[in-house]
């Protein structure tokens, strides 16, 4: 019999969380599935086999995986030190029904972002979510993002001058207003403001860029 999570299913949707489930029960996956996708902030992809979900996730990265750790003749122990070995940073939150104080420790020292024991609510799983959402600053447009993360570089290179806002002001010849915007993520440099306060920097633009991890 075919289950939707054996079947193709579409490319994530753009400007939505991409939420990747692994788990042996077609029930299970269709409940979570379909939940996830009413929420309106996730584009979920079920799986019940591990092969697919890499073959998937190659293709098109997950932001968070839901991976459930009894599959049969799956070890989802395995899967997971396999997920984090390919995809390292990867968001990967731990689904199963037989917890027990030994798995947990072991999923943590693998850095997996939490562990959440069946049956559990609707409610407990939407504020996991929200969390990993939070800490891994995910569903949020690319210009947001972007703007947050080379603010804080600047801020960062300000703080190993040890300059003040007036002091970076005045090594690249901008405002204070300017550069404090820019460091709040407020606004993106312009090109030419870049430029300044890279060399303020004694930096390429390119240097500060590549920095940022984007």
């Amino acid at each position: 019999m075919t289950t939707r999570a054996d079947s193709q299913t579409p490319d994530p949707s753009p400007g939505l969380i991409h939420v990747a489930i692994l788990d042996d029960d077609p029930d299970f996956l269709t409940y979570i599935e379909d939940f996830l996708n009413d929420e309106g902030l996730y584009s979920a992809r079920p799986f019940t086999n591990p092969a697919d979900l890499f073959d998937a996730a190659a293709v098109h990265r997950p932001d968070i995986v839901l991976l459930d750790m009894k599959m049969g003749e799956h070890r989802g122990d395995r899967v997971l030190e396999l997920l984090t070995q390919r995809f390292p940073g990867l968001c990967v939150i731990i689904v199963t029904g037989y917890p027990s104080l030994e798995d947990m420790r072991a999923t943590f020292k693998l850095k997996v972002f939490d562990y959440l024991a069946k049956p559990f609510s609707l409610a407990q799983l939407r504020q996991t979510l929200a969390n990993a959402a939070e800490a891994f600053n995910l569903g949020r447009a690319p210009q947001d993002r972007l703007r947050e993360k080379l603010g804080h570089k600047i801020r960062m290179l300000r703080a190993e001058r040890d300059w003040s806002l007036k002091e970076l002001a005045a090594e690249s010849h901008l405002s204070v207003s300017q550069i404090s915007s820019i460091e709040r993520g407020a606004n993106l440099p312009s090109i030419e403001s870049l430029l300044a306060i890279a060399r303020a920097f004694d930096k390429k633009p390119s240097d500060i860029l590549s920095a940022i991890d984007f």
